[in-house]
């Protein structure tokens, strides 16, 4: 019998998760109490996708600029801080960026650094974050290195954002879109016909994919059940396909032998994983067009158990694999300004080899769209909302058995609902700000409440994070990971 979902029937515990956020909303609000009596700080937030240098102060040599910011944050995890999971952590509480930008006559170049304490020396306290150079020829413009690039005009990872994978190894950070991109090494070409119309082209040489935590708090279930879920589901397939007990039986033997079941990773880093597309930007009447086409790799890999459908007869073995499914991808978006509303849409068709639907290790053909916009409401509150979906295509042909296709068990379609409610005070030092993610499907929801107050460069920001639904959707599983955060940044 199929479980009924109540979509907010998860709140009916609110009021004890209320109770563990103001005990520790009071002991930050001890702790840095001393900070907020000065005049000289404030409370701000990053808008989403700002990714452009803050401006210097410095200047080394001419033409050669230095920038960046110094925070202090403290995070501390709800569930950590009740009595049976007690002592809870705080965090790092040092963060930085470091940005350098050096520019001449025709050309300009980048560095941006980020700055993490490290105390148990396992990885270097500094990132590289992003670093390029670009060169301007007239209208036509070249740039390479290690590059963050936006495509679409979706506020929020809309469909033809796709040059730079994401890091979803700290959903904290979920405010931050430009914080949870991965740059790439690649090439950025960009002709400009006269004002309004624009043509670029981009080629990442090698390729790689969202990053994930295996273990601890912000690792997917599909990734952790995944270990354990396939030998079950490769041992029930052979069941299924008449193969003989003795077989199967030597086959889980030579497995459990092996010690933990391991999936070999493919190796990215060679021009058989090179992606590129092209961009024609215009303006048409009072909208802006925009088309384009992008040959890549879907960046969440797939699971492929090769040998296994042959079992027992392929003389290679068996040997489970993770790859990433190549795609071409044809998308177009829109951008205008309708009665107040600022208006946003994109669709792509992505276009996979699996056309048939009856390759398990290949991602089937889906469509994905996006619609948005933003406007002033009532007494200067911002309302900021945002549709995403995808619809997976030949969804019938999909089988229920995960060693033999990767998106068994999955549903036609994935919609969610991202909204930003937003209001400044006091001469618009102070915003309350309210965000929700909403996984209709799933029924989950993921809850990102804060107050920013900013005064000059310095922003003091008390913000938290509650996830709620079903355990077993994408934001639902994070239920434990409610967290409350108290950062002060100063930005030079």
């Amino acid at each position: 019998m199929k479980k009924k979902l109540v979509p907010w029937g998860v709140f009916q515990k609110t009021p004890a998760v209320l109770k563990r956020f103001l005990l520790l909303g009071t002991f930050f609000g001890i702790l840095l109490a001393p900070l907020g009596a000065q005049d000289d700080f404030g409370f701000g937030f990053d808008e989403e996708g700002e990714g452009e240098a803050p401006a210097p102060v410095s200047s080394l040599v001419p033409g050669i600029r230095i920038g960046g910011e110094i925070g202090a944050e403290l995070v501390g995890y709800v569930y950590n801080f009740i009595p049976e999971n007690f002592p809870g952590a705080l965090g790092n509480i040092f963060s930085g960026k470091l940005n350098f930008s050096a520019s001449g006559s025709n050309a300009d170049g980048v560095i941006n650094l980020n700055l993490r304490p490290v105390f148990d020396g396992s990885r270097s306290p500094v990132e590289l974050d992003e670093a390029y150079a670009r060169a301007y020829f007239g209208s036509f413009s070249i740039e390479g290195g290690l590059r963050k690039l936006t495509w679409g005009k979706a506020d929020s990872l809309g469909p033809l954002d796709v040059v730079n994978p994401l890091d979803y190894r700290d959903l904290t950070a979920m405010s931050d879109m430009q914080r949870l991109k991965i740059a790439r090494p690649l090439v950025h070409l960009s002709y400009a016909f006269g004002d309004f119309s624009k043509l670029e082209a981009v080629f990442v040489p090698w390729f790689e994919g969202h990053r994930f935590d295996t273990t601890g708090r912000w690792a997917p279930v599909q990734v952790t059940e995944m270990y354990s879920d396939l030998p079950l589901a490769m041992e029930d397939w052979l069941y299924q396909s008449g193969a003989s007990p003795a077989a199967i039986i030597s086959l889980m033997g030579v497995l459990l032998a092996a010690g933990p079941f391991s999936v070999t990773p493919p190796d990215t880093s060679t021009l058989d994983y090179a992606q590129g597309g092209f961009r024609f930007t215009t303006t048409w009447a009072s909208s802006d067009l925009g088309f384009q086409y992008y040959y890549g790799r879907l960046p969440q890999p797939a699971i492929h158990i090769k040998g296994l459908k042959d079992y027992p007869n392929s003389s290679e073995g068996i040997h489970p694999q993770l790859t990433y499914t190549p795609y071409h991808q044809i998308g177009v978006d829109y951008a205008q300004v309708i009665r107040g509303f600022n208006l946003r849409a994109e669709l792509a068709a992505h276009i996979t080899e699996d056309l048939s639907g009856d390759d398990g290790g290949v991602y089937n053909p889906f469509l994905a769209w996006s619609l948005g916009f933003d406007r002033d409401l009532l007494w200067g509150i911002n309302l900021n909302l945002q549709v995403n979906e995808t619809i997976r295509l030949l969804q019938h042909r999909l089988t229920d058995n995960i060693a033999v296709d990767t998106e068994a068990g999955k549903k036609p379609t994935s919609t969610r609902l991202t909204g930003i409610l937003s209001k400044k005070f006091l001469r618009d030092e102070l915003e309350l700000r309210t965000a929700l993610i909403w996984g209709l499907e799933d029924q989950d929801v993921y809850i990102l409440p804060g107050l920013f107050w900013t005064r000059g460069d310095v922003v003091l920001e008390f913000s938290g994070g509650v996830f709620a639904g079903n355990r077993q959707g994408e934001l639902g599983q994070y239920r434990d990971n409610g967290f409350i955060k108290l950062g002060l940044t100063y930005t030079f």
